[in-house]
């Protein structure tokens, strides 16, 4: 498949509302797997919904967590926004936009602990069992500069150089909060930038991809298979919803 069919359609799809593409598919499915891994009670039909009619059908007594939902609509922002900025470079000031897109409006944003635009204030960590240091507040924007500075020096972008930069990113966790979503989608954005087939970590790999950060920097190949998995299933995907020719008159 080429990649950059897939960045045009979604371009020219985003632009046309046209439902049941490669567009909608990706922003359901990007939404409803990203914030589930990181605890999201919404379901891939509720999901699917909300991006069609911004409401949903709950079930009888279910608590729904207002963030979930404020988050779910955001990220749809979020997608919207690196397809609007697809093919310029990644910067500090475009990362802390993405972050502050998927959490504004959140209770999060209220409390200053978290400090939505900007930079954390308070020390986190990766998960709690087997947990992953994360860089000390005072060191985050210096530790990201260098990586960012890094980054951009390369040549030739390729996806072993994106998922060292998405490990080295969320081992920094710059934000008290999104930073795996904001990570993964700068892999999306960064992967259809340089004509890599993209890719959607589903919630059912979750353990796999969490494996794969911590082993990453002795073993490679926990992540690296987990991602070159997802772009098989996004690129078996796209092959079915883009199996068509326009041509325009």
């Amino acid at each position: 498949m080429d990649v950059s069919k897939i960045k045009n359609e979604l371009l020219n799809q985003k632009k046309s509302k046209f439902k049941g593409n490669i567009y909608h598919f990706s922003q359901v499915n990007f939404a409803y797997n990203s914030n589930k891994i990181e605890g999201s009670k919404l379901t891939e039909n509720q999901t699917e919904a909300i991006f069609a009619t911004s409401s949903f059908i709950s079930k009888s007594d279910e608590l729904v967590k207002i963030d979930d939902l404020i988050e779910t609509k955001n990220h749809f922002k979020l997608f919207d926004f690196i397809l609007d900025n697809i093919d310029k470079p990644l910067t500090k000031s475009m990362i802390i936009k993405m972050n502050t897109i998927l959490k504004r409006g959140t209770t999060d944003e209220d409390n200053p602990r978290y400090n939505i635009g900007g930079f954390k204030i308070l020390p986190n960590i990766i998960g709690t069992v087997n947990f992953i240091k994360t860089s000390p507040p005072e060191e985050t924007e210096k530790q990201l500069d260098k990586l960012l500075e890094k980054y951009s020096k390369l040549k030739k972008v390729t996806l072993e150089d994106i998922l060292d930069f998405h490990v080295s990113f969320e081992r920094i966790h710059p934000f008290a909060d999104g930073n795996g979503r904001t990570g993964r989608i700068i892999m999306f954005k960064e992967c259809l930038k340089n004509n890599i087939m993209p890719f959607i970590i589903l919630d059912e790999y979750k353990s796999y991809y969490l494996r794969g950060l911590k082993e990453y920097g002795n073993d490679k190949a926990f992540l690296t298979d987990t991602c070159k998995h997802a772009q098989d299933i996004y690129e078996n995907i796209c092959n079915e919803l883009l199996d068509f020719e326009i041509n325009d008159k």
